[in-house]
């Protein structure tokens, strides 16, 4: 019987045309939410399916060459590839341990291979700061609240009653993996305990305040600085402000994303801001100063007579700063030449008159084109 499988892209939520980064990211997210050690209760075999379903869509998605051909050829184009249904949670960890910043298998005690595994370090955990143009200009701090699961108060995380302490697990004598005999008695197969999953000690009496998870939920209000020159999906790292590991491990980090306002003027190209000008077709023509908007307030910018719609020009030092290299970009102004609507009838008739005066020297463009034409007629 077939089973349906669903759409790689769908698994992580990320549309067709989505970036490397932003694959990485939703699928780095998705396995911290459905981790089997984050889910437990009657969830559990569903999170562990999807945490699965997630994990053989990001081997795809994130190698060009699959994702070539699955684009091209679907689920057929890509066969051959790990069967992650059959494969051990922690082992998937291994397999993408550049993503999680080397929690491995480890993430909420499950082993490796060689048994019962080390503490290791927390969730981490994301947010996202909103700035608008003239806070990246010059950097700024932002409080930040949010929740995360801290170690419960009452048992400092074990999860056991107070008075009592976690016991070695009976079923794997406190290995955290227990061996099963493999087909016809050929090999065996080492796996995670399911009673202690990997942890190699269970819980007898459960704190009443957690409930025996070890874990409460929590506010949280820290204090990131940004520095100057961000740009949008870059992050800035608060160590420690992630959920705290087992076993008295470190906690994870708190990765905030930059996510930048649009402004109302200025749009942005790497540090250079980009503003565009209305002028009026006499000030194109005659030339003259205007005050053009910049971060700061207004800056003098000579208009050369003869302007044409569309021409760019540039204010020095007048953009954002680089976020490595402090070095200044420039601000670049295209004018954009306003051709009236409505005119006075004293305006028509001094155009008329002007009209009259114009000759083929005083628009060389137009008299070019005029010239090929009459090449391409004749």
């Amino acid at each position: 019987m077939s089973v349906t499988r669903r759409d790689y892209y769908e698994v992580l939520g990320v549309a067709r045309t989505a970036s490397g980064d932003e694959i990485k990211r939703s699928y780095r997210r998705l396995a911290m939410k459905y981790h089997p050690d984050r889910n437990n209760g009657e969830g559990a075999a569903d999170a562990e399916v999807k945490f699965k379903e997630c994990a053989e869509a990001y081997e795809v998605l994130s190698d060009d060459t699959k994702r070539r051909r699955y684009d091209q050829f679907g689920h057929q184009g890509v066969q051959g590839a790990h069967d992650f249904s059959h494969m051990d949670v922690g082992d998937i960890f291994s397999m993408f341990d550049d993503i999680f910043g080397g929690l491995g298998g480890g993430l909420g005690g499950r082993g490796g291979a060689g048994g019962r595994s080390r503490a290791q370090r927390g969730f981490d955990l994301e947010t996202q700061v909103e700035l608008s143009l003239a806070e990246v200009a010059a950097g700024t701090e932002k409080t930040i609240e949010f929740e995360k699961q801290d170690n419960c108060d009452a048992c400092k995380g074990t999860g056991a009653k107070a008075g009592s302490s976690p016991i070695v697990c009976p079923q794997c004598g406190g290995q955290g993996r227990i061996a099963q005999q493999g087909f016809g008695g050929m090999f065996r197969m080492v796996t995670p305990c399911p009673n202690c999953r990997g942890r190699g000690s269970v819980v007898k009496d459960h704190c009443t305040a957690c409930g025996g998870t070890g874990r409460q939920l929590r506010k949280r209000v820290v204090t990131v600085r940004i520095p100057a020159g961000v740009h949008e999906g870059q992050a800035v790292r608060i160590a420690g402000e992630g959920e705290p590991g087992e076993n008295n491990a470190p906690p994870g980090d708190l990765h905030c994303y930059i996510a930048i306002k649009p402004h109302p003027i200025f749009s942005r190209h790497n540090n250079d801001l980009v503003c565009q000008l209305p002028i009026s077709f006499t000030q194109a023509c005659l030339g003259g100063s205007v005050d053009v908007p910049t971060l700061k307030g207004t800056e003098p910018l000579e208009i050369p007579s003869g302007t044409q719609h569309g021409e760019v020009f540039k204010l020095k030092g007048k953009g954002l700063p680089d976020v490595r290299s402090h070095r200044m970009g420039d601000e670049l102004v295209q004018v954009l030449v306003e051709i009236p609507r409505k005119l006075t009838e004293k305006q028509k008739q001094l155009l008329r008159e002007f009209a009259g005066t114009e000759d083929g020297t005083a628009m060389p463009q137009r008299k070019g084109f005029l010239d090929k034409l009459k090449d391409v007629f004749q």
